[in-house]
């Protein structure tokens, strides 16, 4: 069995598809943090068979929410104390921006590098993102 150390104060994000912890680890850009990070792969999971999850060390302040656009099973747990304070799940957001690109060609954002890749969340049950732009679909499968 491994063991890693629990946390004193910290986020833990649990749930994540297995090996869906780097793409999370880069864009949350956890590497720029002067703190521990601990990526577990392949955990065992009884809900998923396995799992990836992911503990930050310190608080944190960063939008975990939109986390539920590049995987809708995760959950955060915010330690405290040596205790999880708080324990959701994840909801898809409304907007994002600059989590998922428009991959159309003709899309502004592919000639305008500098301009901002935004989506807006137009079909929840199905998951459905289009870009603000040009109507482009985003869909995870």
């Amino acid at each position: 069995m491994l063991n890693i150390g629990g946390l004193n104060e910290g986020v833990v994000i649990d749930h994540i598809k297995a090996g869906g912890a780097m793409e999370i680890y880069h864009y949350l850009e956890l590497e720029k943090l002067d703190c521990s990070v601990a990526i577990i792969k392949n955990a065992k999971s009884n809900k998923m068979g396995k799992k990836d999850i992911i503990k930050i060390e310190g608080p944190l302040t960063i939008d975990l929410d939109l986390l539920g656009v590049l995987d809708e099973h995760i959950t955060i747990n915010m330690i405290k104390d040596d205790k999880i304070v708080e324990k959701r799940a994840l909801t898809l957001p409304e907007t994002v921006t600059n989590v998922i690109k428009c991959k159309n060609p003709r899309c502004i954002t592919s000639i305008e590098q500098e301009l901002p890749h935004r989506f807006k969340l137009t079909d929840r049950d199905r998951r459905i993102y289009r870009c603000m732009y040009c109507e482009q679909k985003f869909n995870r499968k």
